[in-house]
């Protein structure tokens, strides 16, 4: 028996009518905040390069997909099998250079582009938005790296709500060290002057956006 059959096998058996109290209970929402914690932990295992508990952490990842997918399967929604069959599907759609008879790629670069060019396709949209969608739910940090990466990448004007020149300014020999004081420095500020450092970045980030999409509109 595979590994993933044990674990699949173990996780049906948890919610069995004589199973786990605990995990018989469980729903897609109470286990969000479970999720985020082993995302988290995940995250951190890849920062200080602990390869055990990587596989420790992504053992938890792997239980928790397992368990929403398993409840799907009691509700008659789908299947492990179905969103393992989906995402594979997927990967090899959107990956022709690949798997198909597309042109060969040379730089992640271009992989990138035709990524979103296939998604684009496949939602249906019948032109390419300014910004793409972002979950509404991702922190404010990503976001903002996020919005930034296609103000770059599509050269879009900002106006006034980014210093260009500033940016590349501070670029000029950023490492990871220095970053991260730079950051908690500001965090620190912030918190000392009563400000939400959070709210800030969110409400900034916001206006870039809006500044580049008028500016996208009218140019």
């Amino acid at each position: 028996m595979s590994g993933i059959d044990l674990l699949l096998a173990t996780t049906a058996r948890l919610r069995a009518p004589d199973g786990c109290p605990w995990d018989r209970v469980q729903t897609h929402r109470t286990l969000c905040d479970c999720l985020v914690e082993e995302v988290s932990e995940l995250l951190q295992a890849i920062d200080r390069d602990d390869l055990p508990n990587l596989r420790e952490e992504l053992g938890d990842l792997l239980f928790h997909v397992a368990l929403h997918a398993q409840m799907a399967a009691e509700a008659g929604h789908f299947t492990f099998d179905d969103v393992a069959r989906e995402v594979n599907e997927k990967m090899v759609r959107r990956h022709p250079h690949v798997f198909g008879a597309g042109a060969k790629l040379g730089d992640p670069e271009a992989v990138v582009k035709q990524w979103e060019q296939i998604k684009l396709r496949e939602k249906g949209a019948a032109k390419p938005t300014v910004f793409k969608e972002l979950p509404p739910a991702l922190n404010s940090i990503l976001t903002a790296r996020e919005v930034w990466k296609q103000v770059r990448k599509k050269q879009l004007d900002a106006g006034a709500t980014v210093d260009v020149a500033q940016v590349d300014a501070q670029a000029q020999g950023l490492d990871e060290a220095s970053a991260g004081r730079r950051l908690f420095e500001l965090v620190a500020a912030c918190r000392d002057a009563g400000i939400d450092p959070d709210s800030a970045l969110r409400r900034h980030t916001a206006a870039v956006v809006r500044t580049a999409e008028a500016n996208a509109a009218h140019g």
